[in-house]
């Protein structure tokens, strides 16, 4: 049995797009209209639920880390 502390650092953990609109401080309708426009993080579609992956999410964030404004597309190692 996994623990709550686990879960929390599990990559693999799947998260709802509630939990995922909280994590990146968005709004769930944002979270939608970046996964119907493909900008968004990579999803699984189980049944009629919508689900991503913690570690992926945190992938996804971290390609899109800049050093400043004028930074785009040129991302911070």
């Amino acid at each position: 049995m996994q623990t709550q502390e686990t879960r929390l650092i599990d990559p693999d953990q799947l998260m709802t797009e509630t939990q995922v609109a909280d994590f990146l401080c968005q709004s769930i309708r944002t979270i939608q209209k970046w996964r119907i426009t493909g900008f968004g993080p990579a999803f699984y579609k189980i049944g009629r639920s919508v689900r991503y992956k913690r570690g992926e999410l945190v992938d996804w964030m971290n390609e899109r880390k800049r050093a400043h404004t004028s930074a785009v597309g040129t991302p911070v190692n």
